[in-house]
């Protein structure tokens, strides 16, 4: 039934079995090293980072573009009606901020 095994076998499983343990506490080791815990915290920080930022320039993209299309009409051409709107707005708020910035000064 059960296999005898010489005291050479046995000595060489020990052997092979000391250093698969050996090969695991240094890999146990590697991994617990503050340097590679930092080094990993570093990397799911920048992950986090890349996915959020990507995210907020597809919104911005998504919305600039749908601000785009609503100054053209559909055959390309621009939509007067709302860009003169749109630019007077912008020039009297910076009329103001230039009154503004001049009875400051005065």
């Amino acid at each position: 039934m059960s296999e005898v095994r010489t005291p050479a076998q046995i000595e060489a499983d020990i052997i092979r079995r000391r250093d698969q343990l050996a090969e695991t506490l240094d890999e146990i080791g590697v991994r617990m090293h503050p340097k590679t815990i930092i080094g990993d915290a570093k990397a799911r920080v920048a992950s986090t980072v890349d996915q959020t930022a990507g995210r907020a320039f597809v919104a911005v993209n998504r919305t600039v573009t749908d601000l785009k299309a609503g100054f053209r009409r559909e055959d390309g051409a621009p939509n007067v009606e709302r860009i003169v709107p749109v630019v007077l707005l912008a020039v009297g708020v910076v009329g103001l901020l230039a009154l503004s910035t001049r009875r400051k000064r005065g």
